[in-house]
């Protein structure tokens, strides 16, 4: 089967159900592409169909960003925010393109981020928690400047977030991540943390656990 055209280029891994499936659309990291998350589908629940997307922005010599990222920027980097806003709005585009080609569940859709994939699945998530059940956001946080300035008087009771970092990550501090309790917390999010012994990346009791808390989510 031809894969519709959509507004992003996407890698997809049909459900073995026919219709009414749960989706997970995977969001990369800085630098990478749709085939990075995407060696995660085939170990990931059956009854999903995983959708991998390509970010907008293409970086030389290689490689795709949701926003620049300025890594001479004095006291840490510093974010596009206006692309940034872009690819949140686009992806939100995206996520509505893929329910009307495709049978899923309007009430289970998962983000499932990797370091500026869950800045970005944190922003999109907060700003229009109607469109998301679950967030996976590893290795990322909450930049603030890239919600919607109305975003806390959203309802966000069907909201559910797993967030992991890596405890020796020296491209996004853990201390970073840290902070997320607050915001979530506040918003009466159902939120779990966890940290691994890894630097900027997922070791396989990191996979295993998302793993269990995705399937025991989804209900």
């Amino acid at each position: 089967m031809q894969q519709p055209k959509l507004s992003l280029t996407y890698n997809l891994k049909a459900s073995t159900l026919k219709d009414n499936y749960p989706l997970i659309i995977m969001l990369h990291g800085y630098g990478s592409d749709e085939n990075d998350l995407f060696g995660f589908a085939n170990e990931l629940p059956e009854q999903f169909m995983i959708i991998s997307a390509k970010a907008p922005y293409a970086l030389q010599p290689y490689g795709n960003a949701w926003y620049a990222i300025n890594f001479d920027a004095s006291q840490g980097k510093f974010s596009d925010i206006k692309q940034a806003k872009n690819s949140r709005d686009l992806v939100i585009k995206f996520i509505e393109e893929i329910k009307e080609n495709f049978k899923v569940d309007a009430n289970r859709i998962t983000l499932l981020g990797f370091s500026q994939g869950t800045i970005l699945s944190f922003a999109i998530a907060l700003s229009h928690p109607e469109l998301i059940k679950n967030v996976v956001g590893l290795s990322g946080y909450v930049d603030q400047n890239m919600l919607e300035y109305n975003f806390k008087s959203h309802d966000f009771s069907s909201l559910q977030i797993y967030n992991s970092h890596g405890s020796v990550d020296q491209v996004i501090p853990v201390d970073w991540a840290r902070k997320n309790e607050a915001i979530f917390k506040e918003l009466g999010i159902d939120y779990v943390y966890e940290e691994f012994p890894v630097g900027h990346g997922v070791n396989p009791q990191n996979f295993m656990s998302f793993k269990r808390w995705l399937v025991q989510k989804d209900i």
